[in-house]
């Protein structure tokens, strides 16, 4: 057959994944059988009216699944492979096993999860052009991710205003482990790092694995203030400073261009490195520079994709500030971690050179903006924080709730309600909870959630019957 021509609406997915899923389709329908001849690319293009460059792409999809076989001088030509047993619909995906459907951690801050079928498939196309370098990716690798990988990585921080060669980049296996690394290699057992006075929890869970002390500094609405730091950095002798500044866990704030270029200042005038947790930094689409863009030479600049991408693949971007710091990381990333997974390194570099990724990333940030806006439509502006973008708000306790309570009753909402507790360095826990808006509840059951938050807030706890 050389008059095949596939109807591009039959598929959701970008053009050229269009034509591998079509080749696919009618591979398993019959309209394509083996060793039928594809039309020549450029032939194919000119009939479709697309560029030749999307038919190309396409057929090097199909090969890459496996479906098509090209010979130089004679063509291209379908291989035959039938679809798996338990393969269905458009794209070819296994049905879902029931096992994998296992509740989500609510303790943890969770982006909303994509529901859109033309996404979804996007996706699982990945997974598919992954598998066929299967053989290769179960390979011990070099820590820190191939050339190809770096570069995609490379690629992907420019999206942050973060240009650097890339044997300063590395790949690991999330950001915590990358947390745990930097911090163990610029610290020893008793001395301080310092950190904002309320903090992402996971770097309290390293100060204390490596016995650390960590010192909390007060903060305004727009991040630690520069004289506590100065100050601490005066009478404390810190080794490092660890800062979330964009839509900070769990406050959500987000520290303004003046007051990093402060924050930077006071750290270069004594020496301290700096440690910045970017974790939500692709999240926001109006974010200040990073503060690696303003103190390269003292940043070590953590963007886990745990929270624009998936935190199922266990994956973090890390710019060291030089090449010579980056030798005791690696050497501490190798002993605990060996390597990230290849196979996780692949899909991620394949999602970005596809589209796919910020795709996925649209996505985050769409979804998230509505869910701050149902929650704006039943809460009282007055008592919480937020940000458009955020995947929680910052909630303030009042008429007689207190923490434990509160997260009590929450419990069986579907929404993860954290106490403060988990977020405070030093002093007492303000009674605060940080409220997940994300994860696997849809926007109806958030609604009802929040609406449920709502009225027990209206009135004291003895209101609600849930304490007897």
């Amino acid at each position: 057959m050389t008059d095949w021509l596939p109807d591009l609406t039959r598929s959701s997915s970008p053009r050229y994944i269009a034509i591998a899923d079509l080749i696919e389709m009618d591979l398993r329908e019959g309209t394509l059988a083996a060793g039928d001849r594809l039309p020549p690319q450029r032939e194919l293009a000119r009939r479709l009216n697309i560029d030749f460059t999307t038919v190309a792409r396409g057929y090097v999809e199909a090969r890459n699944r496996g479906l098509v076989d090209t010979q130089v001088g004679r063509g291209t030509f379908v291989t035959g492979r039938t679809p798996h047993k338990g393969w269905h619909g458009d794209i070819g995906t296994f049905d879902p096993d029931p096992r994998r459907a296992a509740a989500a951690d609510l303790s943890m801050n969770l982006p909303p999860e994509p529901e859109d079928p033309g996404l979804l498939d996007r996706m699982r196309a990945g997974l598919g052009a992954v598998a066929a370098d299967l053989v290769p990716l179960l390979r011990y690798q070099e820590f820190g991710g191939g050339a190809m990988d770096k570069e995609a990585a490379a690629l992907w921080l420019t999206r942050r205003g973060v240009s650097a060669p890339t044997e300063r980049i590395f790949i690991t296996p999330g950001a915590h482990p990358a947390l745990l690394a930097v911090v163990g290699t610029l610290t020893k057992p008793g001395e301080t790092i310092l950190s904002e006075q309320i903090t992402y929890p996971g770097i309290r869970s390293i100060a204390a694995q490596l016995r650390l002390q960590i010192a909390g500094l007060p903060m305004d609405e727009q991040g630690i203030l520069p004289d506590a730091l100065e100050a601490a950095c005066r009478d404390k002798a810190p080794k490092a400073l660890y800062l979330n500044p964009t839509l900070q866990n769990p406050t959500t704030l987000t520290v303004p261009d003046a007051r990093r270029a402060a924050i930077s200042a006071i750290a270069d005038r004594f020496g301290i490195p700096i440690v910045e947790d970017d974790a939500y930094g692709f999240v926001s689409p109006d974010a200040p520079p990073p503060l690696a863009a303003f103190a390269p030479h003292l940043t070590w600049h953590i963007a886990g994709l745990s929270k624009s991408i998936g935190a199922g693949l266990r994956l973090a971007y890390v710019l060291a500030p030089a090449t010579k710091a980056a030798w005791p990381f690696v050497a501490a990333m190798r002993a605990a971690n060996v390597m990230a997974s290849p196979l996780n390194i692949a899909l991620l570099t394949r999602w970005i050179e596809d589209g796919t990724a910020d795709d996925l990333l649209r996505f985050v940030r769409t979804e998230a903006a509505h869910r701050q806006e149902i929650a704006a439509s039943l809460l009282v502006a007055e008592t919480y924080r937020a940000s458009p973008q955020s995947f929680n708000i910052w909630l303030t306790l009042r008429n007689g709730w207190n923490r434990s309570n509160f997260t009590a009753h929450m419990r069986s909402s579907g929404l993860g309600v954290v106490s403060s507790d988990a977020f405070t360095v030093e002093g007492p826990a303000p009674e605060t909870v940080r409220v997940c808006l994300g994860g696997p509840i849809g926007r109806d059951r958030l609604a009802s959630s929040l609406g449920f938050m709502s009225h027990a807030l209206a009135g004291p706890p003895e209101m609600t019957g849930s304490f007897f």
